[in-house]
């Protein structure tokens, strides 16, 4: 797993910036304000710190942004980072500010200098966010340095940085899993990892096929049967309320999140084109989202009962593998026609859906998977598809994800879709062709839904690994749904 970049609040202290290596950042705002800290500086560089604020180049930076003085002369630093950003910043502004000292950091670490800015904290766990890597390169790189966070009050601010620790940690194991190979990530080397977190308190549970085939999982279990690597569903829970007093009292039901963990997806039988097919290791992306969240949960010690489920399968062209017109038994009991291969993702969720509500009976539940390339093309690579059973469920988990600066979109989904998904040999077929494919692979996984139970599904396939780096990560996975998910909970589920 990747580790934190350590960084630790201390006393401001201005004597000897002179002297400090590496990267200095400094907080100015956009009107060009100098604090105490940016007049010394200013003082050490001869003016450099007012003449680049003073420039035209200053008033185009949005909130967050940086200029970069390299080498600055009166300083053994090797740059000097001027970040523009308001005393009263939004969260996502103050964590690009972070990330914009993390997406530079060396092994020669940083000095930020916050002083008494009130979103310290936010600006360190942005930075902690973007100054992140995974690579296999041979030579390997050296760890990065200490970062240190000057601010008037250390204590008060670490203590109100702690909880974005188990938050971090929740994203980088999200991260780790979506950006690992497949011949590492098999099923059984992501069950295993899913297993060790019973040292923090889940209480985790892996189900073999054996099992599988004894609850009926054929529609999940067929997606799997042409690989090598054996499909299980891994179980893991989080009972972060006490039990009721009362012993006749039930206890509180948890809220169910059910991932998608495609751990590679040819397409099987409906091969997919070779170009682009090495990114399908992330097609596990939901599966990790779940882990992460569950992970964050269980270091914070969140007041709350939370059930993750993932199915862990590989999709391989074989000759046991499925074909396109077999048609299946879901756990449910309902019968499936199978029309496309590549359409195995919304057969692992149905089991596992049904699965979760059968089990647990959950007060709600939320599912994640890379399912659809339609929702690239409807949405591109800045918004996950949101669909839900339930407007006002739909909406929560938007404006969680819009307070955390993740980017999601409420998707419709209309009665009048279940006609394209309508099969004339089973109960339904996997898929109604090419016109609304996101939404039809709702409407699908909404078939596996009692309907007295609020159910959200978000299809991440365009959010999970996006093509280039973004605001918080390095090119590669995301993370996204951690935060948006660990703000839901926090902010509609905790007692």
């Amino acid at each position: 797993m990747t580790h934190p970049v350590a960084i630790r609040f201390v006393e401001t202290e201005l004597d000897d910036l002179a002297a400090r290596e590496g990267r200095i950042a400094v907080l100015i705002t956009p009107e060009g304000k100098l604090t105490a800290a940016a007049r010394r500086l200013d003082r050490l560089t001869r003016g450099a710190v007012a003449r680049a604020v003073g420039s035209p180049a200053w008033g185009k930076l949005k909130p967050g942004d940086g200029m970069v003085i390299g080498w600055p002369g009166g300083l053994a630093a090797e740059a000097l980072v001027l970040i523009s950003l308001p005393r009263k910043a939004s969260l996502v502004d103050a964590r690009k500010a972070g990330a914009t000292v993390g997406k530079a950091l060396d092994e020669k670490g940083a000095l930020v200098i916050a002083e008494n800015h009130p979103s310290a904290a936010e600006i360190a766990f942005g930075l902690a966010l973007r100054a992140y890597r995974f690579d296999y390169l041979s030579e390997e790189k050296k760890p990065f340095g200490t970062v240190s966070v000057m601010v008037a009050h250390p204590e008060e601010v670490a203590a109100k940085a702690a909880p974005h620790a188990a938050l971090a940690e929740g994203v980088f194991f999200t991260r780790d899993l979506v950006n690992e190979p497949a011949n590492i990530l098999t099923t059984d080397d992501f069950a295993a990892r899913l297993a060790a977190m019973h040292e923090l308190g889940l209480d985790v549970q892996i189900l073999e096929e054996d099992e599988l085939k004894d609850l009926g999982m054929r529609a999940l279990l067929g997606v799997g049967q042409g690989s090598e690597s054996p499909s299980k569903v891994v179980v893991m829970q989080w009972n972060g309320l006490s039990k009721p007093a009362n012993g006749d009292a039930e206890e509180e039901p948890p809220l169910a999140l059910v991932g998608k963990g495609v751990c590679f997806d040819t397409g099987g039988i409906s091969i997919k084109p070779a170009a682009g097919m090495e990114e399908m290791t992330m097609d596990m992306g939901g599966a990790a989202v779940v882990a992460g969240v569950m992970r964050t949960l269980a270091l914070r010690n969140a007041p709350v009962n939370v059930v993750g489920l993932v199915g862990l399968v590989e999709n391989m062209p074989d000759g046991k593998a499925q074909r396109p017109g077999d048609i299946v038994k879901s756990m449910k009991g309902d019968t499936i026609e199978v029309i496309n291969t590549d359409a195995e993702g919304r057969l692992v969720l149905a089991d596992v859906l049904w699965y979760a509500q059968q089990r647990f009976r959950p007060r709600a539940v939320i599912d994640l998977a890379t399912l659809t390339g339609a929702i690239i093309v409807a949405l591109g690579h800045e918004n996950a598809g949101v669909f839900a059973n339930d407007d006002g469920f739909a909406q929560d988990v938007v404006q969680a994800a819009r307070a955390e600066g993740e980017g999601a979109w409420h998707m419709p989904l209309q009665p009048a879709y279940d006609s394209l998904i309508k099969s004339r040999l089973a109960d339904i077929k996997n898929t109604g062709g090419r016109w609304a494919g996101a939404i039809t692979a709702a409407a699908f996984l909404n078939k596996f839904v009692k309907s007295e139970t609020p159910w959200c599904h978000i299809d991440i396939a365009g959010v999970a690994l996006p093509p280039g780096e973004t605001t918080l990560a390095p090119k590669g996975a995301s993370g996204w749904g951690v935060m948006t998910l660990d703000r839901l909970i926090r902010d509609k589920f905790e007692a």
